[in-house]
């Protein structure tokens, strides 16, 4: 581990290809790697985009984008002079920098390691080659590029503009600091650093204080993060989060705000929020209520966290993120809007332009716990999940002048219609004429549960035809499988077997396909045929907590068998392994049963510790797991999950 650079470059690069934010060099050449280096180096400094900068590593390979494993390293003699000669090279930039430069171990191999923070001083210049004039140099995707015509009129603007995040308080001293915070994040971000105990020299490596006439003081960046009060500094760094009864005029059911650190405010809202969602579900006794939930979570936290990275925590903004709960959706409000240059096309298509971020420094160390995404990725993230759980596309809206950025994730439909039926129920029991309108107004939008709950509730009543005449209102060739479902067991209750295999081909396929030979092969320990039969379920695996769950330690065992063919050190592979993580928590979000709950959380402990999560992450999996299944002594040691099957 490095004890000068704060992130560990092994975590590095078990998540991260070459980027906007990482360069890699196989070997080292002074007269060609040498000047792309300082050129890339130079175009760190430049920041154009505000992402605090890149790492350079060179004694690593990479191949049509992905990382060689294991490393090669630099043999110890170029080490030696590839130091020297950056040092060097370095100061041709202008105005002068210089990187941090240090020795790290991949794989068991010496890498060199170039951390270039944003400048203060920027914009800089660097020579193109050894007698090449000097230019400006900025980071275009994976690409250092010269920066001519409106990029270079876009970076000369940023000259004097140090993000909000990244400047210096003059409010606060470095005592305001919470040390314990500080070493709390380094030891979840797997940082070199937590081996330094003198705490000013870890602010100063970190780059959370800043020498003014003499002596040392905070970053505004810092005492968000590492103060127990952020809002005595900026009053309104908190999440309100507030449930409705009804639209925004309903009655207001519950308020909860979230203070303190940015990294604690989130993860605390994250663990309200998803037991509030799990609570919704298991509230719902009607037919299919199990094979939705109401808002994907990986949805709904990218969306908060969004808010905290991208909003103001200038003094003049005095409006907290914002997520309210309606009954129909949820809606995220930052403030004020996005950067001139992202307009509500662009979200709503789903891309985002590359354009300068609000604040750099939150958005490099939510990144560095893993609570943010990379570059360009939590917008088709959320989008992915929102389809994923069947829900409706997210939609995004931009305030006037800018004034605010609101997510829109809308509930799952049948959660909407659930939630009718269920006030409809209860306006009836009460005498009130709206039960009514509530009914027909929900089955007017053809949502597939209320569908099948009033077809479900004509055959109890012996009602075929009732029963019949809502079925036929959905047309054939986009029938929701819940009303195919209802309609079929009216029929096969009813005896009319012939009108059954007519009508019902869709739910006789959704019942026989795909989960029983898959668990067959599953116990046969041929996972790669059993994610094949799984596969050929589809959306049918999603509907249902243990074939989720099962499909989820499919992927897991698929992912250990791919380390272990390729014998080497290198990582598990994250793709297999972040898609089992998903499953995982959606089986959580499911209504399970406390003992398919427990034995999720185990496996997600698992997933977690292989990918490299903070191990307070880790942890929290384990209690949880703990809690749904009681105290095996096997449980308490994640090496053991693998070994581990629900029953």
């Amino acid at each position: 581990m490095s004890q000068v650079i704060p992130i560990d470059i092994p975590s590095l690069l078990s998540r991260e290809v070459e980027g906007v934010r990482l360069e890699l060099k196989a070997t080292w050449e002074t007269k060609v790697t040498g000047h792309q280096v300082l050129k890339t180096l130079c175009a760190f400094a430049n920041d154009l985009q505000n992402l605090n900068g890149g790492y350079v590593l060179i004694g690593v390979a990479e191949q049509d984008g992905v990382i060689t494993r294991p490393v090669k390293g630099l043999p110890a003699e170029q080490l030696d002079a590839a130091m020297k000669q950056l040092v060097s090279l370095c100061k041709r930039i202008e105005p002068e920098y210089l990187p941090i430069i240090d020795v790290v171990k991949v794989d068991g191999q010496p890498v060199l390691a170039l951390w270039a923070p944003a400048s203060d001083a920027r914009p800089h210049r660097a020579p193109d080659g050894e007698k090449g004039e000097p230019a400006y140099w900025v980071r275009v995707g994976s690409v250092t590029k010269e920066a001519k015509g409106p990029t270079l009129s876009s970076l000369i603007a940023q000259t004097a503009k140090v993000p909000f995040d990244d400047r210096r308080s003059f409010e606060a001293e470095n005592d305001d600091l919470n040390y314990t915070l500080v070493r709390r994040h380094l030891h979840d971000a797997q940082s070199g650093l937590i081996e330094e105990r003198d705490a000013e020299r870890v602010y100063e490596k970190m780059a959370l204080t800043r020498r003014v006439n003499g002596h040392s003081v905070p970053r505004n960046v810092a005492l968000l993060f590492f103060t127990d009060e952020p809002q005595r500094w900026f009053r309104s760094a908190q999440i309100d989060v507030v449930q409705f009864a009804d639209g925004a005029g309903g009655d207001l059911l519950e308020e909860k705000i979230f203070r303190g650190p940015l990294a604690d405010q989130l993860r605390q809202s994250f663990v309200y929020l998803e037991n509030l969602t799990t609570r919704h579900v298991q509230k719902g006794a009607a037919l299919e209520a199990r094979s939705f939930v109401s808002y994907p979570s990986v949805a709904l936290r990218e969306a908060i966290v969004n808010a905290v990275y991208h909003r103001s925590y200038e003094q003049d903004n005095a409006e907290p993120v914002k997520v309210y709960l309606y009954p129909d959706r949820v809606e995220v409000i930052s403030y004020p809007g996005p950067t001139e240059g992202i307009e509500e096309a662009d979200l709503n298509g789903g891309k985002v332009p590359a354009l300068p971020a609000r604040n750099r420094r939150i958005g490099e160390l939510l990144k560095e716990l893993r609570l943010a995404e990379s570059r360009g990725t939590g917008l088709p993230k959320i989008y992915r999940a929102m389809s994923q759980n069947g829900s409706p596309s997210p939609r995004f809206e931009i305030g006037p002048n800018r004034a605010y950025l609101k997510v829109i994730l809308p509930a799952h439909p049948d959660y909407v219609s659930l939630t009718a039926l269920r006030d409809a129920a209860y306006l009836q029991a009460t005498g009130t004429t709206k039960a009514r309108s509530r009914l027909e107004g929900g089955e007017r939008s053809q949502a597939p549960a209320l569908g099948a709950q009033l077809i479900s509730a004509l055959g109890r009543q012996r009602d075929v035809q009732g029963a019949r005449d809502v079925f036929s209102t959905y047309p054939a060739e986009t029938r929701p499988r819940p009303v195919v479902l209802a309609f079929a067991e009216v029929l096969e209750r009813a005896g009319l077997h012939d009108e059954l295999r007519q009508c019902a081909p869709a739910a006789q396929d959704l019942r026989r396909c795909g989960r029983s030979p898959a668990r067959l092969l599953r116990r046969a320990k041929d996972e790669a045929e059993a994610h094949t039969h799984f596969s050929r379920a589809g959306d049918a695996v999603l509907a249902d907590p243990q074939a989720t769950h099962e499909l989820a330690q499919c992927k897991l065992a698929l992912a250990s068998e791919h380390h272990h063919a390729r014998a080497t050190r290198a990582p598990p592979q994250p793709a297999p392994l972040g898609e089992a993580e998903t499953l995982l928590e959606r089986v959580i979000q499911l209504d399970a049963p406390a003992t398919r709950r427990g034995w999720a959380y185990l496996n997600l402990a698992e997933a977690r510790e292989r990918l490299g999560r903070p191990q307070s992450d880790v942890l929290a999996a384990l209690d949880q797991a703990q809690e749904n299944l009681g105290d095996p002594s096997s449980q308490r040691h994640i090496s053991a999950a693998p070994r581990l099957n629900p029953p």
